[in-house]
């Protein structure tokens, strides 16, 4: 096995506009319109639109079944003792050509119970274009007052309480299921999440082919998803806490983070043991060398998809590294 070159995976008509940002970071010709999200090393779909969302392989396999059939090879026996054939992991490339509504994801419980989902959505970002994000609450917000504001689509006092940070080029984000977020206009990101498609909006005014009365609450009705959103109030420092400001080489997350995924960022060289990995290069070319002696450089902007067989590796040069949680044995 060697080294897998994905790609772009941009699923079509998208309900927020983007994509330019993830061409030219890609060097990649122009992007359609409203493909605003790059599915990287994919085994998971658009929620209600199988296959879209899911990465093919080279030869026309779907990454997906390719795990399926060969789950060592791919994950390692200590990953799959642990997890199964789930690879645990969902690396998306998002450019929000223009502000995404105020949403949040439910956590691993809340999506078993209600959703019969093997994961919640905890996600988190490296910042590749700077701008604004919110995140979490500025003051508690009873839910019956929540739930009136998204009957309203009172945009501007949902935005109006929750904590506006400017995020710039090289900071990383954590964003916890059940807090409330939204990704300003402008903003690039490298998102690493868990593998769903799970999202509860609270608006959707403004946004192409959006119906968050039927769409937004992932058929549980509004009274019951938003039991699965954080209501408390944060305090500008444990927002700030989320926030690490222009991470140097090595872990980008806080310890909160590992029990969903790893992120980290390469700056000269880093040696990584064998395991499941993607690695996106960042603004210079990089070198990746297996235990074997394969060798490739990677021009900015490359996605590589890197199987637990190919063993252990090194980077050379700048760039990001998302692998699943760590399996203990």
């Amino acid at each position: 096995m060697e080294p897998i070159l994905l790609p772009s995976n941009q699923p079509p008509a998208r309900f927020f506009q983007g994509g330019q940002r993830i061409s030219t970071f890609r060097n990649d010709p122009p992007a359609e319109p409203n493909t605003p999200e790059d599915w990287i090393a994919s085994t998971t779909c658009v929620r209600g639109h199988a296959p879209v969302g899911m990465t093919q392989l080279p030869g026309g396999e779907l990454f997906a079944d390719a795990v399926l059939r060969d789950p060592i090879s791919w994950l390692g026996a200590t990953h799959v003792q642990r997890y199964g054939v789930d690879t645990m992991l969902l690396v998306k490339l998002l450019d929000a050509g223009q502000r995404l509504p105020v949403h949040a994801h439910p956590d691993g419980s809340f999506a078993a119970q209600h959703l019969s989902a093997a994961h919640g959505k905890a996600e988190a970002w490296y910042v590749l274009a700077p701008g604004v994000v919110h995140l979490g609450l500025t003051r508690e917000v009873a839910q019956d007052e929540l739930r009136a504001l998204v009957s309203a689509q009172d945009s501007q006092e949902l935005l109006s309480l929750t904590h506006e940070v400017t995020v710039r080029v090289g900071d990383s984000v954590f964003v916890p299921p059940g807090l409330l977020h939204a990704i300003g206009a402008g903003v690039l990101v490298a998102e690493v999440q868990e593998p769903e498609d799970l999202s509860i909006l609270l608006e959707w005014t403004g946004f192409d082919g959006l119906d968050g009365e039927k769409d937004g609450h992932l058929g549980l009705g509004f009274d019951l998803a938003l039991t699965a959103v954080e209501m408390r109030a944060r305090s500008a420092a444990e927002v700030e806490a989320l926030v690490k400001r222009e991470a140097p080489e090595g872990p980008l997350l806080p310890e909160a983070a590992d029990q969903y995924f790893r992120f980290d960022r390469v700056v000269g060289r880093r040696d990584f043991p064998a395991g499941l990995s993607i690695v996106i290069a960042l603004t210079e070319p990089a070198r990746l060398t297996l235990v074997s002696g394969v060798s490739r450089m990677l021009a900015p902007g490359s996605t590589v998809l890197i199987a637990h067989a190919m063993g252990t590796y090194r980077i050379d040069g700048s760039a990001l590294v998302a692998r699943p949680p760590l399996a203990k044995s």
